[in-house]
């Protein structure tokens, strides 16, 4: 039984929830989202809460009921108070700015790299402190995980990108084997 499945979604004040088909749509003022459940769960829109229910008694029907609650539940997270990620720029000459839709980031190498970002998420740069917001969850770790995939966080020095409360584990380097 799926533990996260069992708890229903409450639906905040402004946000107007239906459910046609397989299909649950989100509004909040002029921003709405979509979560297609693919009828592989049943889904209630009942006293301000969605409750969801398994089709049938198989794993498959058990793993979805829990997914598309979370799924769910991200949504509405997102369009009431929105999804932030922070990461962290190290090293001699690294920098980022913000020109219109596009991150330009300088991090080594011959050119700079030019991140076009989406519409609907916003980007701040200040100082060595990349700020990426939006209400999508998915595209918001999609976008962080793009931008320090153009340098990773390398283990001597600790110079790349970063997630602001990642760990990097530092490696001694020549000079610990005299």
């Amino acid at each position: 039984m799926s533990r996260i499945g069992k708890q229903p979604v409450s639906i905040p004040a402004g946000i107007e929830v239906n459910v046609n088909g397989a299909v649950l749509s989100f509004k909040k003022g002029n921003v709405q989202k979509e979560l297609n459940t693919k009828e592989l769960v049943n889904v209630k829109v009942e006293n301000n809460e969605i409750v969801f229910s398994p089709k049938g008694d198989d794993r498959e029907s058990r793993a979805f009921w829990g997914t598309f609650r979370a799924l769910s539940n991200n949504i509405i997270v997102g369009l009431t108070d929105g999804y932030e990620k922070k990461l962290e720029i190290n090293g001699v000459g690294y920098k980022a700015a913000v020109k219109g839709n596009v991150l330009e980031l300088h991090l080594g190498f011959s050119h700079p790299i030019n991140y076009d970002f989406p519409k609907d998420v916003q980007i701040a740069v200040e100082k060595n402190l990349v700020t990426i917001k939006g209400n999508d969850k998915q595209v918001i770790g999609q976008i962080a995980a793009e931008i320090r995939s153009f340098r990773p966080p390398e283990p001597y020095k600790g110079k790349g990108v970063k997630y602001l409360e990642e760990h990097i584990v530092r490696k001694a380097g020549k000079t610990a084997s005299k």
